[in-house]
């Protein structure tokens, strides 16, 4: 007798779910036809019209045209007009504090500029491969906290290594799964203690810092503007430096450079792919 399968986990679940949503939202995104029916949408996904609406129901928490919908340009417009004086709100309160990400409060602190020098030498890392509701991310982490989170996106496990690696040269590099497990767990699985604080260590220019603190107060189910956080960083005719800094974001989600659309409302590019950065909109779409 076979022994049986074991069961998925939540983590393993949503994950499996994205790679379907992923088929929708491209099908959806370059080749729908102006107002596709359900049992379209669900050919697309090679799903019968019952498993779409449970799909979309378990992963997104919305019914196939609530999804379709917040896809409209239209409605990213809304969400830009509706999210500007959250912002304003939020940005005058100040860059320094944590922002807030569901329950958790994440802090993001830079390494100093001795500590740039050393390019890591000194420090332990533990790194970890897992399922999101994005597709697999890999993630590291130090005792001061997250220092990468990247979505795989089909590319090799090794050359996320090594690209890692060539960015902390002289750090200590360990795999520590079952510690990364809890990270990831505490930023997409909805576990998050009330206050908990979340700390993450980025390397970058004090200009690429400034603007991750500023993504850090757009808070989820908000959008913003590249000409927007150009503004609250004190420089609002360098949008385009800011859309690098923006791409060079090495903490995905946490740092929610997701959150960043064009002032037209399109998606306006994605590190880790512009279906990926649709997705993350929808499922912090607010219910």
């Amino acid at each position: 007798m076979r022994p049986k399968s074991p069961l998925p986990t939540p983590a393993r679940r949503a994950a499996d779910d994205y790679a379907r949503i992923a088929r929708v939202i491209e099908f959806l995104r370059t080749g729908a036809p102006a107002q596709p029916d359900l049992a379209t949408i669900a050919a697309a996904a090679g799903l019968s019209p019952f498993h779409l609406q449970r799909l979309f129901t378990r992963w997104a928490g919305l019914s196939p045209k609530q999804f379709l919908q917040t896809l409209a340009v239209g409605h990213a417009k809304t969400r830009l007009r509706a999210s500007a004086d959250v912002l304003s709100a939020s940005w005058d309160a100040g860059l320094s504090g944590p922002g807030r990400l569901h329950d958790l409060f994440v802090t993001l602190e830079a390494v100093t500029p001795g500590e740039f020098k050393r390019q890591g030498a000194g420090v332990r890392m533990g790194y970890g491969f897992h399922p999101t509701p994005f597709g697999e991310c890999f993630i590291a982490t130090t005792v001061r906290g997250v220092c990468g989170l990247e979505f795989v996106a089909g590319r090799a496990r090794g050359e996320m290594l090594d690209r890692f690696r060539a960015q902390w040269p002289g750090a200590e590099l360990a795999e520590t799964a079952p510690a990364t497990a809890g990270v990831v767990r505490r930023i997409f699985g909805g576990r998050a203690i009330r206050g908990e604080l979340l700390r993450v260590l980025v390397r970058g220019t004090n200009f690429q810092v400034q603007v991750w603190r500023a993504l850090l107060r757009v808070p989820p189910g908000a959008v913003t503007s590249y000409g927007a956080v150009a503004r609250a960083v004190g420089r609002p005719k360098a949008v385009r430096a800011v859309g690098t800094a923006v791409g060079a974001n090495p903490v995905a989600f946490l740092i929610p450079c997701h959150r960043v659309l064009r002032g037209d409302g399109a998606l306006g590019g994605y590190r880790w792919g512009e279906t990926r950065k649709a997705a993350c909109l929808l499922w912090e779409e607010p219910r």
